[in-house]
């Protein structure tokens, strides 16, 4: 029964929700570590477990080492299943809606300066790989796409002669954004060499040596390759240019419901983390120039 639960659940995220296969796996993995821990607490029916219990699952977790952030995602993943649960009837009242999930400390996202950006984008070799890969990269820093953005990119979602690409965000979410200059002639400079690898039935903008579309985990190492190749200190990582896209975008214009739209983010208080991060740039300016935060010689 707990099993059988959980997969109306996720059937639900699929069919009304619309939740991607990501964020569907997400609270599947979540939810089978509940279901494993109400099992070896001879728990057989959702029905069962009360407060007491989501709170000794909760304790169960930190004891085992998993961060405050886990915790309250999993503890996130199991309110959203009970309350899909009393919506079907199946259930009485929501355990987990009276637990409180541990303090998280919000990290600020990793972010590449704007010189770092520049000797990242520095690639000389024009061989079809590296072509493919800066125009990857370009996409990225330009327009702010996520990963699965980039992924799922099809050709006609391009529009190079005005400037624009149309994605699908989390969700299903569809948005267009602008695509700067840089980015469109490096695009434009893969296109010419893709039809040399990709199938005519090939619909993704970004295959790999086999032709077909390129996955998240191809496109990761490649980063983290020329992030290496360009001399770029710690790991470079796709999310980590679109951090750079949003930070240097309100640095500049300090629009923060303009990066809002353009990042896809549902909620201003997800973008407002970038403020911090325009934040830092300032005390560091100002350090350095201020007469009373300088350091005496």
């Amino acid at each position: 029964m707990l099993t059988s639960y959980i997969e109306s659940f996720l059937s639900y995220l699929h069919t009304e929700r619309r939740c991607s296969a990501n964020t569907r796996e997400n609270y599947h993995r979540d939810l089978k570590r509940v279901k494993a821990f109400c099992e070896a607490c001879g728990i057989s029916d959702w029905r069962s477990l009360d407060v007491h219990g989501v709170r000794a699952y909760a304790s169960s977790r930190h004891r085992n080492g998993m961060s405050a952030r886990t915790i309250a995602r999993e503890l996130s993943s199991l309110r959203s299943f009970f309350h899909f649960l009393l919506r079907e009837n199946r259930v009485e009242f929501n355990p987990a809606a009276e637990v409180r999930a541990p303090k998280v400390e919000r990290k600020l996202p990793g972010a590449l300066d704007v010189d770092q950006m520049a000797r990242l984008l520095e690639i000389k070799e024009s061989d079809p790989l590296a072509t493919r890969d800066l125009a990857m990269m370009e996409l990225l820093y330009s327009s702010g796409l996520r990963l699965a953005e980039l992924t799922g990119l099809d050709l006609a979602d391009l529009d190079l002669h005005e400037g624009l690409v149309r994605v699908t965000g989390k969700g299903d979410k569809p948005r267009v954004v602008p695509v700067g200059r840089a980015a469109r002639e490096a695009i434009r400079n893969w296109l010419s060499l893709r039809t040399q690898c990709a199938p005519t039935d090939e619909t993704a903008v970004f295959v790999g040596k086999q032709g077909r579309r390129l996955g998240r985990r191809a496109v990761e190492k490649r980063l983290q390759h020329w992030g290496l190749r360009q001399g770029l200190s710690g790991r470079v990582h796709p999310h980590m240019l679109r951090h750079s896209f949003a930070s240097h975008l309100l640095e500049s214009s300090g629009d923060l419901r303009a990066v809002q739209e353009l990042l896809g983010h549902a909620d201003i208080s997800t973008t407002q983390i970038y403020t911090h991060l325009d934040f830092q740039h300032l005390a560091k300016v100002y350090d350095s120039a201020h007469p009373r935060a300088r350091k005496k010689s």
